[in-house]
């Protein structure tokens, strides 16, 4: 069946503000040779968004002549404010951006371990509300949060999690209660995965499986440009992976003994001690990050060099048996350690995979590191105010679409 009238113009509409997203301010002529359309159905959708205040007139082409061809228009970037959230143990780190992702405001705050439940969901929903009011938002939009623990997937809730603080679950709830905004929630090493994609090592990979190296471990699955989940949400815990070289096997309540104990980032320290090495941190940053990063600035010492030997042959473990299920033609080395080890840990672990797998494997370090959470959550954000906002003008034909 043809489609209808309003179905086919929200079909225009959306078209045309993804290309304004993407490619930034676009006059009509451009417009219409981007999507193929007519000048009569190109004038009508600018009319139809402009009203709508998603679209407005942001200057003029370098085109001589005057008139509507000559006019640039753009998405409207303060119609909608969005925050993300990256959600840690020890602390809560927040950034607030427009409609296009463009950075407002931005904090951290540090949550210690004997706070009590009630007073650090406090702390964490006053620093998302001071930070949104130094940046102008008095009504955000969307919310992204990247958290550790498992997502229900069926109702995209924070499940709750042995070992990770009870905050973390209530922080939501509060977020929702008190913010007249749209909350996501989303597991953290899947948010680093997808800013790696986007906007990181993967840009060019549409299946690939990110390796969470950070205060602890973790995996996220992209296959076929689809983020894999699980049937409980689940999907990338590797942390309870049970591999040689552990005195006991990980349990349901404790990964203790599996692949985490290996090179969750308490492991990584102990190892470097193991080879001397010592470093200083940098705020907000696992202690295992600054070992490596001085390994591999000390490439001509012995004990530098023996110890990422000794780390890429932990990390290899692990990573060869994700590769043994889903042969992903790529692992990238994500988290704050990650990052830190650079080529040169990726290239090890590459090379040890080449002895130990017969499936093609190439392994890239993060280019975002730590930062990739709250990348990932912005990205989230942006893309559920997107999907909404965008629908408005096709009424409900449109969000039909989505």
């Amino acid at each position: 069946m043809p489609a209808s009238p309003s179905t086919a113009r929200a079909i225009n509409d959306r078209l045309a503000l993804r290309l304004l997203q993407q490619e930034g301010p676009l006059t009509a002529g451009q417009l219409k040779q981007l999507t193929g359309l007519s000048r009569p159905t190109v004038a009508d959708l600018v009319e139809r968004l402009t009203a709508a205040g998603l679209v407005s007139v942001v200057g003029e082409s370098g085109e001589q002549r005057r008139g509507p061809n000559a006019r640039l228009y753009g998405i409207v970037a303060d119609r909608a404010q969005l925050a993300a959230l990256d959600v840690r143990t020890e602390s809560v780190s927040v950034v607030v951006s427009d409609l296009l992702g463009a950075e407002l405001a931005r904090a951290s705050l540090p949550i210690a371990d004997d706070t009590g439940t009630g007073p650090a969901v406090e702390q964490a929903v006053t620093l998302v509300e001071r930070t949104a009011k130094e940046a102008g938002a008095e009504r955000l939009h969307t919310v992204g949060i990247g958290a550790p623990g498992l997502i229900d997937p069926a109702s995209g809730e924070l499940r709750d999690s042995s070992g990770l603080p009870a905050w973390h679950r209530r922080l939501v709830a509060a977020l929702q209660e008190r913010l007249p905004a749209r909350v996501l929630v989303e597991n953290e090493t899947n948010l680093a995965a997808l800013a790696e994609q986007r906007d990181g090592a993967a840009r060019d990979r549409d299946t690939f499986v990110l390796l969470w190296l950070g205060h602890g471990t973790g995996a996220a699955v992209v296959l076929d440009g689809a983020l894999r989940r699980g049937a409980s949400g689940g999907t990338g815990e590797i942390g309870f992976l049970p591999v040689p070289g552990t005195r006991t096997l990980p349990s349901a309540t404790d990964c203790e003994g599996g692949f985490h104990s290996l090179a969750g980032a308490a492991a990584v320290a102990a190892l470097a001690a193991e080879h001397g090495l010592a470093a200083e941190s940098a705020a907000h940053e696992p202690h295992a990050a600054a070992l490596v990063r001085a390994a591999v600035a000390a490439p001509g010492d012995s004990g530098p060099v023996r110890f990422l030997d000794a780390l890429a042959d932990r990390l290899a473990i692990g990573a060869a048996s994700v590769i043994a299920v889903l042969d992903p033609g790529c692992v990238v080395l994500g988290g704050e350690v990650g990052q830190a080890g650079g080529d040169a840990l990726a290239t090890r672990v590459e090379e040890r995979l080449r002895r130990m797998s017969p499936l093609p494997t190439e392994v890239r370090a993060s280019t975002l590191g730590g930062g990739a959470v709250l990348r990932g959550a912005l990205l989230t954000a942006r893309d559920g105010a997107q999907d909404e906002l965008f629908a408005a003008p096709g009424s409900a034909a449109g969000r039909d679409l989505l």
